[in-house]
């Protein structure tokens, strides 16, 4: 077994700790990757309460994972020691499933996550990568651009394919109209690539604060969410609106915003259920949905875009021991936008 150091929750909503623990020796088709940077996602301070009802301790949170490869299976052809690796937030899936197939593992019922899931080798709990390394199958590992800004890529890992795959699915591009709720670690990214991609996009804040930021980042228009004129304004007159908050809100004030046939896909994960009425589909055909990440190959796709654009997340650099502090300031919105760990503080 390979010794592991990192930081854990030992019960839920317990402040995170130094915390040692093994994970499994590489096998034949493994990479051992050292983590250099990961990003933190909401989705770990959820994990951590227990506000989905199914975690386990003590849990390792982390899968904005960039890091170096420093070992590599007998069978390994996609790795080399010494080259740069991601891993998002899966670690494993059946293979054989409809939409393994498909390359939508993240949708696979067998799915392993990369923290907080039975991992299929050894049974045990998979740990994170609030972590010095992690061991995968080259299968569940991304390949990173050599001169890539390790840091600010850890996040596309999570909030750059959460975005990314439901505005590639929806079809956004030139000629389409184009809303995002909320300008947080998923809302930065997704104004950025839906910008990349041609369409006219209009933020949605509910901070004034953010307005000149929301312009900088892309936005053509910046809309105060809390401005019942400027939203009546825009009625039925998107084409496409990405909600990435995961703070409880009125669906209903977007939904009468879409054009008829027009689409409302939510990423964020409220705890809370939406309270949604239905005449606000009826009357305009309009589809309310939702998304999941996206799959390896999707994935993979997303990253060599941003390469090829210089599309990175914008980061506040923290140390791991500055971790409890970060998940406060998340909650409360501030950070702009999305922490990300320097491994290295591990040894400090």
């Amino acid at each position: 077994m390979i010794k592991s150091k990192g930081y854990a929750a030992k019960q839920a909503k317990a402040a995170l700790g130094p915390f040692d623990f093994q994970r499994r020796e590489p096998g034949p088709h493994d990479v051992l990757i050292d983590i250099l940077y990961c990003g933190v996602c909401h989705s770990d301070i959820h994990q951590v309460a227990n506000d989905w009802q199914h975690s386990s301790y003590p849990m390792v949170p982390g899968h904005e994972i960039v890091g170096r490869v420093s070992a590599v299976g007998s069978q390994v052809t996609k790795f080399r020691v010494g080259d740069n690796a991601g891993v998002g937030c899966m670690v494993d899936s059946c293979r054989s499933c409809q939409a393994c197939k498909e390359n939508e593992e993240q949708f696979c019922p067998q799915g392993v996550w990369t923290y907080n899931s039975p991992e299929k080798q050894t049974g045990s709990t998979t740990y994170g990568g609030y972590s010095n390394n992690i061991v995968v199958d080259e299968a569940f590992a991304l390949k990173i651009a050599q001169g890539a800004n390790l840091a600010a890529t850890a996040p596309l890992l999570c909030a750059g394919i959460t975005t990314y795959s439901p505005l590639r699915h929806w079809k956004v591009g030139p000629g389409k109209k184009v809303g995002i709720i909320g300008l947080g670690g998923l809302g930065h990214m997704a104004l950025k690539l839906a910008r990349s991609f041609g369409a006219h996009v209009v933020q949605f804040t509910t901070s004034p604060g953010k307005v000149e930021d929301a312009k900088r980042l892309g936005a053509h228009e910046v809309m105060l969410s809390k401005d019942p004129q400027a939203m009546a304004a825009h009625s039925n007159s998107f084409d496409f609106i990405l909600d990435t908050v995961s703070a409880a809100h009125d669906i209903n004030a977007y939904i009468s915003l879409l054009k008829h046939d027009g689409s409302l896909v939510i990423v964020g994960l409220p705890t809370a259920p939406f309270a949604l009425y239905s005449s606000q589909l009826t009357h305009g055909r309009r589809s309310f949905a939702g998304s999941l990440i996206g799959g390896l190959k999707e994935t993979q796709e997303m990253l060599d875009y941003c390469a090829s654009k210089g599309i990175v997340s914008d980061i506040e650099l923290i140390p791991i021991q500055k971790i409890n502090e970060a998940f406060e300031r998340t909650v409360r919105s501030d950070v702009k936008y999305r922490f990300v760990i320097d491994m290295s503080s591990l040894e400090k």
